[in-house]
C-alpha cells in the first residue's frame, strides 16, 4: 500500500512539471531583461551621505535593530548598517526625512564576507556658537523622539540605547563607554 501511494504521489509531481526557473544555470545571460523585477521589489538598501542629516531616525525604527549610531564628540555621528539581519523590510527608506536611503534593485546578496555587506557614514554635524547643539534643518531634528547623544556599540555592532532626553533613567545599561575627557 505504501509503494502505491509513493508511486502515485511520484505521477502528480511529474505532471505538475518544472515550478522554478533554472537559476542560475541555463539562465539568459542577462537575466533582468529576460525577468523584469517588479517596482515594488526592495533589495539592499543603500545609504548616501550627502543627504543625510543624522537623525538616527533609520536606526530608531529599523526593527531588525541593523543601523547602529555613535556620537564620539557633538560634532560628528556615525551610522553604521551591519546588514546581518536586514529583512529588506525599507522601513528606514521610508522613515528618511531626507531620502538619503534607497533600496536597491539588487537580489543576489549572498558573499563569504559579512564586512561586503556593511555600510558606514561618518558626518559632520554643524553646532551653533552660542548654545552647542547640532542643527541641519528645523524640521527633522525637532520631530526626534530621541535626544542626547547615542552611544551604540560599533566594535561589539549591538544596539544600545542611553538616551535620558525623555526618560528619568536609561532602559538599558549593559555596557560603560568611556569616552575620553
Amino acid at each position: 500500500m505504501s509503494i502505491l501511494s509513493k508511486l502515485k504521489e511520484t505521477m502528480i509531481c511529474l505532471a505538475a512539471g518544472r515550478v522554478t526557473m533554472p537559476y542560475p544555470a541555463g539562465t539568459p545571460a542577462n537575466l533582468a531583461t529576460a525577468h523584469p523585477l517588479p517596482k515594488s521589489f526592495r533589495g539592499r538598501p543603500i545609504f548616501d551621505g550627502l543627504k543625510c542629516i543624522g537623525c538616527a531616525g533609520c536606526a530608531n525604527n529599523c526593527p531588525a535593530r541593523e543601523i547602529l549610531v555613535f556620537d564620539p564628540c557633538q560634532e560628528l555621528r556615525i551610522l553604521k548598517y551591519l546588514g546581518r539581519r536586514c529583512t529588506y523590510c525599507g522601513r528606514c527608506a521610508d522613515v528618511c526625512p531626507e531620502k538619503a536611503i534607497t533600496m536597491s534593485q539588487q537580489f543576489e546578496n549572498a558573499t563569504n564576507a559579512i564586512s561586503d555587506v556593511h555600510q558606514q557614514v561618518d558626518l559632520f554635524m554643524s553646532t551653533c556658537q552660542r548654545c552647542g547643539r547640532c542643527f541641519k534643518t528645523a524640521q527633522p531634528l525637532d520631530a526626534l523622539k530621541m535626544k542626547g547623544f547615542r552611544l551604540d556599540d560599533l566594535k561589539g555592532e549591538r544596539w544600545i540605547y542611553r538616551s535620558t532626553g525623555y526618560l528619568r533613567q536609561p532602559v538599558v545599561d549593559d555596557i560603560k563607554i568611556e569616552l575620553e575627557d
